[in-house]
């Protein structure tokens, strides 16, 4: 199909549910061709090297310090199955550009769906209010960045039609069903987005990227002597159509069976204050969110955090190393560049139990006097970039997963964390914990379900007395919520033990 960009994103914007009528669009729609250089992209948003110097120019008309254009480009498709029938598809395209502006640390920021240079330049002049006094900015040439490649595909998602993704998802309903009796319903969820982003900044960089994004769920219902149980599997990277195996299916159906049917056994244990064994792998939540947006430099800025102060200090065990990562191959947190142009990196947050460095974007860079640490990531064009965790885990330690259960005489060990909340301030939290065990005197016994656990998340970061040597990335469909905006991400944990935390069960 040979269809001008702007015809293309007309007719895309068609979305179909409760039938599998696709649009011929979608049916017969190859890649859209765009080369891996700077040049590729800008042809793609029909922009040329002066358009982008007089958008910045404008928009550092009134005196800011700095500006920064955003082009996205980003084909959503999603498929979806209920009651054993693929029930619905729809597919979805945001088309844009965001123009941000700095004066010291305020921001200002216009967008505009049109791309027509009058459409831009009136968002650029919007941007540039933030500032008031006349601009001695002088284009600077263009430097071409070229960014890393941590999510190499084979087959892009664009080549690929619908009817070669459903026998993927009718085989995993398939198999779901026929792995246990008393599954009695089976929701299935396959997203795939394909995003190509052109970024240029007043200092000369120009730079692009192109993001692959999937994920395929699966929400399985069991009922046994009456008694109804349900749970949820998902596996999520940047890759493309190669995502989707036998090898996948065979593992999420696996998974659902097994998650769910344990449900059945499990109760709730008796409430009180104990040591809590976390998991490998899915809880890496718990660092996430109760100690990785602590580290966020925008918090800290602000003196909200109560990791403001502690810069180059002790804040846990020698064996604790926190780490936050856009490096790793095809992970759904990787980045190759983050949204302000800067090249991703591993960033250390603690290294042998000290605080040595915060989760950085420009802004609080600037603020800090240090390097961007590329964790500079935005929703999509029509929002600003803000500090956000990537791939957020914290390091192997000295000891065995069977040595830290042998050590804990009275406590629970849990698997399945479901949603929590955190005050970011004091660092107070409330995570619902979906699955674990009770531990006594060093051995797993009772399966238990449905609990809260309480704490707070600086004391719980030093209250860690024991890390594995086992850590897992769980590869989930981790969605990080701040600000009003949503990002992918994923999280990792080996088993480790913290010395006490609330758990809320019976009795509570």
């Amino acid at each position: 199909m040979n269809l001008k960009r702007r015809e293309f994103i007309r007719l895309g914007g068609i979305t179909v549910a409760g039938s599998m009528v696709i649009p011929t669009l979608f049916n017969s729609c190859k890649s859209i061709p765009v080369s891996d250089s700077a040049a590729g992209y800008m042809d793609h948003f029909e922009v040329s090297p002066e358009q982008l110097q007089k958008l910045l120019a404008t928009a550092l008309g009134k005196g800011a310090d700095y500006a920064d254009l955003y082009f996205e480009h980003t084909v959503t498709n999603a498929t979806s199955l209920q009651d054993k029938k693929v029930n619905s598809a729809y597919s979805d395209i945001i088309f844009g550009v965001g123009i941000r502006v700095l004066k010291g640390d305020q921001t200002g920021f216009a967008y505009s769906e049109n791309t027509s240079m009058d459409a831009m330049l009136k968002a650029a002049r919007t941007a540039a209010s933030i500032a008031d006094s006349n601009s001695s900015w002088q284009p600077a040439g263009l430097n071409e960045l070229i960014p890393a490649s941590y999510y190499k595909i084979s087959t892009p998602w664009e080549e690929i039609q619908i009817k070669d993704k459903i026998p993927f998802i009718t085989s995993l309903n398939d198999k779901i069903f026929a792995g246990d009796t008393r599954v009695t319903k089976v929701n299935i969820s396959l997203s795939d987005s394909s995003s190509y982003i052109l970024f240029c900044n007043s200092e000369g960089v120009l730079s692009w990227d192109y993001r692959p994004l999937t994920y395929l769920s699966a929400r399985t219902v069991m009922e046994e002597n009456g008694r109804i149980e349900n749970g949820s599997v998902s596996q999520s990277f940047r890759r493309g159509f190669e995502f989707l195996t036998t090898e996948i299916v065979d593992k999420l159906s696996s998974d659902a069976i097994q998650k769910t049917s344990r449900l059945f056994k499990a109760s709730k244990p008796k409430a009180g204050e104990m040591e809590v064994v976390m998991a490998a792998g899915s809880s890496g939540i718990l660092l996430h969110e109760a100690m990785g947006h602590s580290f966020e430099a925008d918090f800290n800025r602000k003196n909200t955090s109560i990791f403001s102060d502690k810069m180059g200090r002790k804040i846990a065990e020698n064996f604790v190393t926190v780490v936050d990562d856009g490096t790793l191959p095809n992970d759904r947190g990787a980045l190759n560049i983050d949204d302000e142009g800067v090249t991703t990196e591993k960033t250390i947050l603690v290294n042998n139990g000290v605080l040595t460095s915060y989760i950085h974007d420009r802004i609080s860079a600037k603020h800090y006097n240090v390097n961007p640490t590329g964790n500079g990531r935005r929703q999509d064009f029509r929002n600003v970039p803000i500090p956000r965790m990537r791939s957020t885990y914290m390091e192997n330690g000295p000891h065995k997963r069977e040595e830290i259960i042998d050590s804990v005489k009275k406590g629970i060990f849990v698997e399945d964390f479901s949603n929590g909340q955190v005050n970011i301030g004091p660092g107070d939290f409330t995570f619902f914990v979906k699955f674990g065990y009770i531990v006594e005197n060093g051995k797993i016994t009772k399966p238990i379900k449905d609990i809260n656990i309480i704490g707070n998340g600086p004391q719980a970061l030093a209250d860690i007395t024991m890390v594995a040597d086992d850590m897992e990335i769980d590869h989930g469909t981790w969605t990080c919520g701040k600000d009003g905006q949503g990002v992918p991400v994923s999280m990792g944990l080996p088993t480790v033990k913290i010395k006490k935390l609330t758990v809320g069960g019976l009795n509570a």
